[in-house]
């Protein structure tokens, strides 16, 4: 699941870690729950009896707009799977299934013709929106269009490919695909047309920046102005600054439990502005069922002793990375660039995250266990395939090399506990390196948006990359290829400013060998991870764990390896 601006990280002692580890449930693909009569919910029909009820969520910070088809944070998108649906969907199971697509919006699964690059789709028919409004085959096209048209993220990434999507992003208010999305009213189809062919599709059809909204809405981010939703739920209000509501949509009717399942809650308060440290004490007292954030260092030991039936330690194919500007000083120097990625102690990150039981080194883009990942590391002392130790004396080599010494540096960072603690390590060991670096944190609201856009002139920001399907492009291509930068805008994934033109090229040929032959496709994405790793624009850090606190209030707990802890299916006394 995409999403930057994901998950905060836990800052521990490795006591208290030892003793979550170790005490902690932890999600399999069998399934796994917790909380009250958890022994009931291996069914996978839904359980009148537990339906109703409050949920009670609580985060530091909102996480900016709440356009689908703009946001790019796992904290909404988790929401968004019990909202708005797509043509396609990921299955709402636990554990390895939930990397399964299945017909959503779409009465089957896609017919595939034309060598692959032709997709036909029969819509549902009786899905009506929370408006009232029926869904339509318009609604699906405006939907598509709309996707470049408010400059949605991934538009340059996930549906370049459509047929008429060049021009779309070259002008996109006029963008028509009118040869790329092709809705038939009469015969309740709608069928898109690819330039080639894309086996990876089917995943991007089922993210929310594909989902269908009336064809009405506004064709510019809606922001706190939440859309319509043809899903089991419907936010009834929005202010990033205090609180979101989710109320259940009075014309839904389940039509596939594996693509959207009806919700047990009969309402979800969202409320944003707690510390850490009350958002845990609130889940504690029964306050509050669950928090976004993750728990302060100085809580864990008594949530993993005391509250260990109701923390839920689940592994993460994502990484935290710093992204370093390749277009300004003192980083369009490709030795300085290096010469970072040398010197940071990722062990020391490691321990500022939460200790060995939470996140482990990262030398590479892809994480472990994902396709396409090689163990590789560049950048550590003595060499090797696995990351043992920084190397400053190398590093301060190759900044006297760069001649940029002396240069000031500024560090964007959230502005919780854990994210600034690693952002004042990063700025120590610049300044170690003979740079003046300044410390930026900002609220997690509007740090994600502020690193994408060029204006702001970011040099160096510490952020997060979790799976938006299981693919190395989804990491690659996404992260660092010339189509994911726009300079200008929030939506500018590529942080970096990294447009190398061979290596989108060698990008560009194992999408194309992905279409015939994926496993030899993936050794050419661990190829271009270790091109792109020589060129450093990024370091990346930890590869991460999560933990999911919960109140005694909740039972069904399920952990989604596409989205996370699956909201709507929780039960709430």
């Amino acid at each position: 699941m995409s999403r930057n601006a994901r998950r905060g990280a836990l800052a521990a002692a490795t006591v208290a870690l030892t003793l979550t580890a170790a005490a902690c449930s932890s999600s399999s693909d069998s399934g796994s729950s917790s909380g009250p009569d958890a022994s009931s919910s291996g069914s996978s029909a839904f359980q009148a009896q537990h339906k109703g009820g409050t949920l009670k969520l609580v985060a530091h910070a909102a996480a900016g707009s709440f356009d689908p088809q703009v946001n790019y944070t796992l904290q909404y998108w988790q929401l968004f799977q019990s909202m708005y649906d797509g043509l396609l969907a990921f299955k709402k199971v636990n554990g390895q299934e939930s990397f399964t697509v299945v017909p959503d919006l779409a009465t089957a699964m896609p017919k595939v013709t034309n060598g692959g690059k032709t997709y036909t789709f029969t819509l549902r028919k009786g899905v009506t929106f929370s408006n009232g409004k029926a869904l339509t085959t318009d609604d699906v096209v405006a939907s598509f269009q709309r996707i470049f048209k408010v400059s949605s993220p991934t538009a340059g990434t996930f549906y370049n490919g459509i047929v008429g999507a060049d021009a779309c992003l070259k002008t996109p208010a006029s963008c028509t695909l009118s040869k790329g999305v092709i809705g038939d009213a009469k015969a309740g189809t709608v069928t898109i047309n690819l330039t080639a062919a894309d086996p990876e599709f089917e995943y991007k059809l089922a993210v929310p920046h594909a989902v269908v909204v009336p064809k009405d809405s506004p064709t510019k981010d809606a922001g706190t102005k939440p859309l319509p939703s043809t899903g089991p739920y419907m936010a009834a209000s929005y202010d990033p600054n205090r609180a979101l509501k989710l109320v259940r949509n009075p014309h839904f009717k389940e039509w596939s439990r594996q693509a959207e399942p009806q919700g047990y809650p009969d309402a979800i308060d969202y409320t944003f502005g707690q510390t850490v440290e009350s958002e845990v004490t609130a889940i504690e007292n029964g306050q509050a069922d669950w928090m976004y954030d993750a728990p302060p260092a100085d809580r864990l030991n008594e949530i993993g002793t005391k509250y260990a039936s109701r923390a839920h330690v689940n592994p993460l194919t994502a990484f935290w990375y710093a992204t370093l500007n390749v277009n300004m000083a003192p980083f369009n120097n490709k030795l300085a660039r290096q010469a970072i990625n040398w010197a940071v102690d990722r062990s020391a990150v490691v321990r500022l995250y939460g200790g060995t039981n939470l996140a482990s080194p990262a030398c590479t883009v892809l994480p472990p266990g994902f396709p396409g990942h090689v163990d590789s590391c560049d950048y550590t002392k003595g060499g090797g395939t696995t990351w043992k130790a920084a190397d400053l004396t190398k590093a301060k080599e190759l900044v006297k090399q760069s001649g940029t010494a002396g240069q000031e540096v500024g560090i964007v960072v959230q502005d919780d506990d854990v994210n600034k603690s690693i952002g004042q390590y990063l700025q120590s060991l610049l300044t170690q390196l003979g740079y003046k670096a300044t410390l930026k944190p900002l609220s997690g609201n509007i740090q994600f948006t502020y690193i994408q856009n060029t204006k702001n002139k970011v040099q160096l920001a510490l952020t997060s990359w979790y799976q938006d399907y299981p693919a190395a492009s989804d990491f690659l291509n996404v992260l660092l290829s010339c189509a994911s930068y726009h300079p200008g805008s929030d939506s500018s994934i590529n942080i970096s400013g990294f447009c190398d033109k061979g290596v989108d090229a060698k990008m560009q040929a194992a999408l194309k060998t992905s279409q015939t032959d994926k496993a030899s496709a993936d050794k050419q994405w661990g190829a271009v991870d270790q091109t792109v790793m020589a060129q450093s624009p990024v370091v990346p850090l930890i590869n991460p764990k999560m933990i999911d606190f919960t109140s005694t209030r909740v039972g069904n707990y399920q952990f989604s390896k596409q989205f996370y802890m699956l909201v709507g299916q929780l039960w709430v006394k």
